[in-house]
């Protein structure tokens, strides 16, 4: 269940983040650093060259996919995430049980299409639009899955 005007907002929320990205990637390189490293209890996302740490980003837990399972999960319905790097998620999943959206109220979206990254990444661009985010980073997971990150702020290392 949705609202009709819900639609065309996640298209535009996933243009939003398509040139948020863009221009994550011009300002800070992003996307073409070799070496990621994540570290969820301190809520960093840490890109460098190397051995050497060269950008540095805050980040929230958005959700992640699984392809074996074959959906995604909401970060803020996934035990086994720091519950600091959750508030951005429960923000969406209240913006969803306050407009009607069934798809950002509930722990569990599947793809019709099959076509999970593509729902990872819409879903990831809702919540940089509600939570007002940077962008969005996905880290591969094993079996084709992906855990995204929103951004919350970046920062070249000093």
């Amino acid at each position: 269940m949705q609202p009709d005007w819900y639609p065309a907002w996640r298209d535009d929320a996933f243009k939003q983040l398509v040139a948020k990205n863009a221009q994550l990637e011009k300002d800070f390189r992003l996307g073409h650093w070799p070496r990621y490293d994540y570290d969820l209890t301190a809520g960093k996302l840490l890109f460098s060259e190397q051995g050497i740490v060269k950008v540095v980003t805050e980040v929230q837990v958005a959700g992640s996919t699984s392809a074996k399972a074959g959906y995604w999960l909401w970060a803020w319905a996934n035990s086994n995430m720091p519950g600091e790097l959750l508030e951005d998620a429960k923000r969406v999943r209240s913006f969803g049980e306050d407009n009607g959206i069934d798809e950002l109220a509930h722990p569990y979206v599947t793809d019709a299409g099959d076509d999970l990254e593509a729902l990872g990444w819409e879903l990831a661009g809702t919540m940089v639009r509600v939570c007002e985010a940077l962008g969005a980073y996905r880290s591969l997971r094993g079996a084709g899955g992906g855990l995204y990150l929103i951004l919350k702020s970046i920062k070249w290392a000093s």
